[in-house]
């Protein structure tokens, strides 16, 4: 650690070697690609990139323009999204210093059998649907529904399995496998898209027909074959697991137990809007897909970047001073960004190798991104996309969501905040200089760059629909480009929308199977007798049981994504906490924030590695490194749980009192984690302060006066045994 006074910045210490201007480029704006993701060249580029564009004009024009029926759409959406993915992700990472290898005999031997079952399914679906278009039939060839579907579900199951086995050899093209999924997901998808109208009457039934099993085991496949290419195999295990609970349910105890299903009646249930096209597929088939897109229009325009800069001008020169712009700069980027993990590798490429050079440990650079970085996530008015499914689940207007989001998101980046800055003065850490930062005066005159947020905020509190709001934001996007170098023309609005795509493709594959878990929970009835068994707990103390929530939905969201870990959270523990007598939206953000908090909790936590990957740190170090920087969000939801005036639920004096005191509350959880309080401090006052800081949980002005005493106690204690200098300089 450097001991060099942090408010001398001319004085020798690591920044000496700092010549070069720091200034965040457009390559913040890039989307970093996966290990395992396709750099297409040539004519395969062009024509991937059209087809990624064409998907993503789809949707805005069926959002904007022209409605289709609400399954057609879902469907659509769903097929293309795997389709492209599989073109677009391999089965396994490519070693470029791998030499190349011909296609062995074992290889051949399963790859063969399973592209002939493939492509027979496919032509059954295809000349279904040609002799609908050709001869304007509705009742198809017999042979393409009967014969259909065993092919298809054996050669798609054999694909995947050659996949796993037999690693491609070149980044830059498909392999057989990858082609023969995407026939297959345009063929399952075909079926259910074609007999749409007769699946919602017989799916789930016992008039529902083999044919429907099929195309519908052969979806599952695809999704969970696509969310472990895209999203790892957290996500896969947890549905796999759902999945085999659905038939190993008569064999369980307690209230685990349930009568078992057919696969007939199971698997066509599980394919419709009761599973994977329910709430996790409606929301990303509109909301998801349009802020994706409106996310990718900043990214063309390199608005991202101008973020980034502001934030190095505003704060760069504090103390800490990178730390604190990775605060400011992950929360904007995170919130537009839809994912922590793309955060923290988009925008900790430059923060923290700059934490690490004014002083910060490797993995506490890494885990301040990771926190930062996470926290976009609840910061209003795009929070991801969770506020999206929590408004279609809740039924709750889009609009309140983001408004009761506020406070908690200012007082989670507050607390970051106050972390960062005393870990700065606890170890004297300097800014950087002045000279070497962006001129904020210079960027203020580009202050029109905020226009798309501004006009999105302002859209959705006058009260147009969120797919208007969006819809403005992005067009505001284009026209404010043109004041700047980065003019949004015909080619890079088509970059935009092949962008848009490309970024989508994750969160179309972890919805549809947050929608399969959904699915199970709705058909197996386990939701309903976990909030009984939360109403048991509750008996004892209905702390206790909102504890066994947070634990469950930290558990379930461990390697997922966001969108996916909440909407399962909340099928599984929702019910439950509203049956307890709290507010539905009191409970979904309780839910919703231990959700996104998973993303930095230790064992498996995707920011953090993420991060640790950057700063070549110890990723378990990482984790409970970013653990505790972002406890503040294990504390919040226990604050608006006492006290829904957090939600802007109260009057406006409840809701002005709660905030300033969970401030002090923070503060207080800061000094005392970090072990800085005014001066250094032992453990003794430090356990005296989190203690202070948890009597302020509850808003009462006992706890209150609790949380201040000890505060002012131990201030006075402090200035009694540390000097005004040592105080003023941060020395021990």
């Amino acid at each position: 650690m450097t001991t060099t006074a942090r408010g001398d910045l001319s004085a020798p210490g690591p920044l000496d070697g700092l010549d070069a201007p720091v200034s965040a480029t457009s390559a913040v704006d890039e989307e970093p690609p996966a290990s395992n993701q396709r750099i297409f060249d040539g004519i395969r580029n062009h024509a991937f990139a059209t087809a990624c564009a064409a998907y993503t004009l789809f949707h805005l024009v069926v959002m904007n323009l022209y409605p289709l029926e609400t399954w057609t759409y879902r469907l659509l959406h769903l097929g293309g999204g795997l389709a492209l993915g599989f073109l677009l992700f391999g089965a396994h990472t490519v070693d470029p210093e791998k030499p190349s290898r011909g296609r062995s005999l074992p290889s051949l031997a399963l790859l063969v059998p399973a592209a002939a079952c493939v492509l027979y399914g496919f032509a059954a679906i295809a000349t279904l649907w040609g002799s609908w278009w050709l001869t304007g039939s509705a009742k198809p060839p017999a042979w393409t529904i009967t014969s259909f579907g065993l092919p298809l579900t054996l050669g798609t199951a054999l694909t995947v399995v050659h996949g796993w086995l037999f690693s491609a050899r070149k980044l830059n093209r498909w392999t057989p496998t990858d082609v023969l999924l995407t026939l297959a997901a345009i063929a399952s998808t075909g079926y259910v898209i074609y007999f749409a109208r007769a699946l919602q009457l017989r799916a789930g039934m016992p008039m529902a027909q083999p044919s429907d099993m099929w195309a519908a085991i052969t979806g599952v496949i695809l999704i969970l074959e696509a969310v472990r290419r895209m999203a790892g195999l957290a996500l896969v295990i947890i549905a796999s697991v759902f999945v085999a609970y659905a038939f190993a349910g008569p064999w369980l105890p307690g209230i685990l137990h349930h009568d078992g299903y057919t696969a007939k009646r199971f698997f066509s249930y599980i394919y419709t809007d009761n599973g994977i096209l329910s709430a996790p597929i409606a929301i990303s088939s509109t909301y998801i897909i349009l802020f994706v897109v409106f996310a990718a229009f900043l990214q063309a325009t390199h608005v991202g970047a101008y973020f980034v800069n502001v934030a190095f001008a505003a704060a760069g020169h504090k103390r800490g001073g990178p730390a604190k712009v990775a605060v400011f700069a992950s929360g904007l980027m995170g919130m537009i960004n839809g994912t922590s993990a793309g955060n923290v590798v988009a925008t900790g490429s430059l923060t923290i190798p700059l934490m690490k050079k004014v002083g910060y440990r490797a993995q506490t650079s890494a885990a301040v991104e990771a926190a930062a970085s996470s926290g976009g996530q609840i910061m209003p008015p795009i929070m991801g996309a969770g506020a999206f499914i929590m408004s279609e689940i809740t039924g709750i207007p889009y609009t309140d969501i983001i408004w009761a989001a506020l406070i908690p998101a200012v007082l989670y980046f507050a607390s970051v905040f106050f972390m960062v800055d005393l870990m700065a003065q606890r170890f004297a850490m300097v800014g950087l200089p002045r000279s070497a930062l962006p001129k904020l005066g210079a960027l203020m005159r580009q202050a029109y760059l905020f226009a798309p947020i501004v006009v999105l905020s302002w859209a959705l509190f006058v009260g147009y629909s969120v797919i208007r709001c969006g819809t403005l934001a992005m067009i505001t996007a284009a026209v404010v480009s043109w004041l700047t170098p980065n003019r949004m023309g015909p080619r890079q609005l088509f970059h935009a929308l092949d962008l848009g795509a490309r970024m989508a493709l994750q969160l179309v594959a972890v919805c549809a199977a947050a929608g399969i878990i959904v699915g199970v929970i709705a058909l197996t009835g386990i939701g309903t007798r976990f909030s009984a068994l939360l109403l048991g707990i509750a008996d004892q103390s209905q702390l206790l049981a909102m504890v066994f929530s947070m634990f469950v939905a930290v558990i379930l969201g461990m390697g997922m994504p966001t969108t996916a870990a909440y909407a399962v959270a909340a099928s599984v523990i929702a019910p439950g906490l509203v049956n307890l007598g709290i507010e539905p939206l009191t409970a979904h953000f309780f839910i919703f924030y231990f959700a996104v908090m998973s993303a930095i909790t230790p064992p498996v936590a995707l920011a953090a590695y993420a991060g640790a990957a950057l700063a070549q740190s110890d990723p378990m170090k990482t984790s409970v490194e970013s653990f505790r920087i972002g406890l503040a969000a294990f504390v919040v939801p226990y604050m608006f749980f006492f006290s829904d005036s957090l939600l802007m639920q109260g009057d406006w004096f409840d809701t002005i009192h709660v905030t300033i005191s969970a401030l002090l509350g923070i503060y207080l959880l800061s000094g005392g984690i970090i072990g800085w309080y005014f001066g250094r401090i032992g453990w003794i006052p430090r356990l005296l302060l989190i203690g202070g800081a948890l009597a302020m949980l509850d808003a009462g002005w006992l706890s209150d006066l609790i949380g201040l005493g000890i505060g002012l106690a131990l201030y006075l204690w402090q200035r009694r045994l540390v000097s005004a200098e040592q105080v003023a300089h941060g020395r021990d």
